[in-house]
């Protein structure tokens, strides 16, 4: 005959030891350490210098004096900082569609897998990205001299007299050129990637539907890379307002062109430097740490919102 036996009583397990428990917490916090040191060193101890010093001003008469905010509401009278900002957002309004349409345009020509040498064309286009600022602002500064470089001898060689890109009605322009160059070729790299995790299955189902290759990206493609899209848009975004070496380089083949004040980082770096007003440039650097935080706060909500 078989003994039953009654079932063990269900109840709340007992908790682990508080010991156990700290010995883990402290763990998490081990792993974690590190990063947040290095994090508030060189991230968050910068910022908070920086508002430390936007809020005194250097005087001489008393030496250095706390002034509260006058630095900030003195950065917003200054016309010369409205002036670059100015010149940095027309940038970003022309030049970072122009960038990133062309870098979607070859992402999508190199995953349709109908380009010859694929492989070759994406490191070709890749490349650029590999070198540093610097020298590509140094070499394509030499094909905009109209005395000694590229355009002036082509004036030379066809007796014609081109517009100059390094003066100041191209100057824009000429630098833009120079970052489309410069950051088309990691932007397509950033939509080729998210064009390579699409599912299959997708493709599948829509050449059973009959689409065309235009209907395939459009209700395919774009869609599923949006996520890319937005990303790439807010690092274009933060890059634009934070122009400086390009136009920092240029600027001694181009004085009349480029002035001291001609983006806000460059006129930021000329008033710490050259003019000895580091407590004012510290103010100026903040507002446009801010302005760049909103824009890209509201790009980013723009983009991940559903049904936009």
């Amino acid at each position: 005959m078989t003994t039953l036996h009654p079932p063990a009583a269900s109840g709340p397990r007992p908790a682990p030891p508080k010991a156990r428990r700290d010995r883990r917490s402290w763990t998490g916090w081990g792993f974690l350490g590190p990063f947040v040191a290095v994090f508030a060193l060189v991230f968050l101890a910068p910022i908070a210098y920086s508002i430390y010093l936007s809020l005194f001003r250097e005087q001489l008469i008393g030496g250095t004096t706390f002034v509260g905010l006058d630095n900030y509401q003195q950065a917003l009278d200054d016309d010369r900082f409205w002036s670059a900002l100015g010149r940095v957002t027309l940038f970003l309004v022309v030049q970072v569609p122009i960038m990133l349409g062309l870098a979607l345009l070859v992402a999508l020509a190199l995953d349709s897998g109908r380009l010859y040498g694929r492989d070759f064309f994406r490191i070709s286009i890749f490349l650029p990205y590999a070198v540093p600022a610097v020298v590509a602002t140094l070499m394509w500064s030499f094909m905009y001299g109209t005395r000694y470089g590229l355009v002036g001898d082509i004036n030379d060689a066809l007796g014609v007299s081109l517009p100059d890109p390094l003066g100041a009605d191209l100057m824009l322009a000429s630098i833009g050129n120079i970052v489309t160059w410069e950051f088309i070729g990691y932007n397509m790299l950033i939509f080729y990637s998210a064009l390579r995790v699409i599912p299959n299955s997708l493709y599948e189902a829509a050449q059973i539907d009959g689409a065309g290759q235009f209907r395939v990206i459009t209700a395919i493609k774009l869609p599923a890379i949006r996520g890319a899209l937005v990303i790439a848009t807010i690092f274009s975004i933060i890059g634009s307002f934070q122009l400086f070496n390009e136009p920092s380089i240029i600027r001694p083949l181009a004085r009349n062109a480029i002035t001291t004040d001609y983006t806000p980082n460059f006129y930021t770096y000329s008033l710490s430097f050259n003019g000895q007003q580091q407590n004012y440039s510290a103010a100026v650097a903040i507002i446009m740490g801010l302005i760049t935080m909103v824009i890209a706060y509201i790009v980013q909500l723009r983009g991940t919102r559903k049904g936009v």
